[in-house]
């Protein structure tokens, strides 16, 4: 049994170099990685450079700015058995890869696997993840998956590719949305993932601070999700749930005076809305 962790990286040294830190840290040792690297200059090369005697490392390029570009990428010179989409600036705890591979052994029928993104304290990162394990469906893909939690048999995503306009970099206004839009078509093809909330990745929180990066970033990926349930024709009733939730936190924010924060939940509001309607500007 082998993975391939494709990684993306763009703008960061110190970060990846924790996460190959954590990889050399592992217990399970059948791993590549395939560092897909989209800076203009050679500042990641010393970092990969440092690891190569250690584990299999992989350097591509790629110049061309987008996450979900540099993994289409690097799902083209994978040769493993399973593929995950690592962030550069996330970390794996030393027996992930063995947990993961130690689950695949023991269900052949599970096409993937997914688990938790989780903070330094163990809380969830970026989602508001489900605390209940099972299988993933349209419904509750939304709590159960992100791109770097994401374990999949490469014969089950053979043929399968992530929509270059969706995700940072992609020089479109849909900032996110990419994984979940990539298991929302294996799961049409019919095929199985498994969500396991006890095992986990590490990733900084992104928010708070509710600072003026963080509140375009919510708009931007209020907009790649609306545009998925639009793009996957979800019902009515769905659409609106999405829209209910950060109505309310902005509401209860803004009556508590954390105007910062009511202003992220708005734009979340506002980029949803946009991604549901499509391309219409100044929403």
């Amino acid at each position: 049994m082998r993975f391939s962790l494709v990684m993306p990286t763009f703008g960061r040294v110190k970060e990846p170099e924790r996460f190959l830190a954590s990889l050399d840290a592992q217990t399970f040792r059948g791993f590549e990685l395939l560092a897909v690297d989209q800076n203009p200059d050679e500042r990641l090369a010393p970092v990969l450079g440092a690891y190569e005697a250690l584990f299999p490392v992989l350097h591509l390029r790629e110049r061309q700015a987008g996450a979900s570009r540099a993994r289409n990428l690097g799902l083209r010179h994978s040769c493993s058995d399973f593929v995950a989409f690592p962030d550069d600036d996330c970390q794996y705890p030393p027996l992930l890869l063995e947990k993961v591979a130690q689950f695949f052994e023991r269900h052949s029928e599970i096409d993937g696997l997914t688990v938790r993104l989780v903070d330094e304290w163990g809380e969830s990162s970026i989602l508001d993840f489900d605390s209940e394990p099972g299988l993933l469906t349209p419904q509750n893909v939304w709590t159960r998956s992100i791109e770097a939690t994401m374990f999949l048999r490469r014969d089950s995503v053979r043929g399968l590719r992530f929509d270059e306009d969706l995700g940072r970099g992609s020089g479109t206004t849909w900032g996110s949305g990419e994984g979940t839009d990539y298991l929302l078509q294996l799961l049409g093809k019919g095929a199985s993932v498994f969500y396991d909330p006890r095992l986990s990745v590490l990733h900084p929180s992104p928010v708070p601070p509710y600072d003026a990066k963080a509140i375009q970033r919510a708009y931007e990926y209020g907009c790649g999700r609306g545009h998925v349930l639009r793009k996957h024709e979800y019902p009515l009733q769905a659409r609106a749930r999405s829209l209910v939730g950060p109505l309310g936190r902005a509401t209860v924010a803004a009556a508590g005076l954390r105007i910062a924060e009511a202003k992220y939940q708005w734009n979340v509001l506002r980029g949803r809305l946009r991604g549901l309607l499509g391309a219409v500007d100044d929403i």
